[in-house]
């Protein structure tokens, strides 16, 4: 197996498996915009539900008071 091989196989991997749903929407060419970007809104989404859990998490440890949060907390600080 060559260099150009792995290569070869990385793009074919991409174009045939990875992009296959993309694939699928471009062939039904919807006709508005946001039924054109219907994957990149559910990403959004996805992404801003984690975001709000991730932030409700940080509130909820900061609440609970339990970190030490003087300038000394780690060793290597000094």
């Amino acid at each position: 197996m060559t260099w150009s091989g792995f290569f070869y196989g990385i793009k074919d991997f991409f174009e045939n498996i990875a992009f296959a749903p993309y694939n699928a929407l471009r062939e039904l060419e919807p006709s508005s915009w946001f039924g054109a970007n219907t994957v990149s809104w559910i990403f959004m989404a996805i992404c801003a539900a984690a975001m709000m859990y991730w932030i409700g998490q940080l509130k909820k440890f900061d609440d609970a008071g339990d970190e030490d949060k003087s300038i000394k907390a780690h060793e290597y600080l000094g």
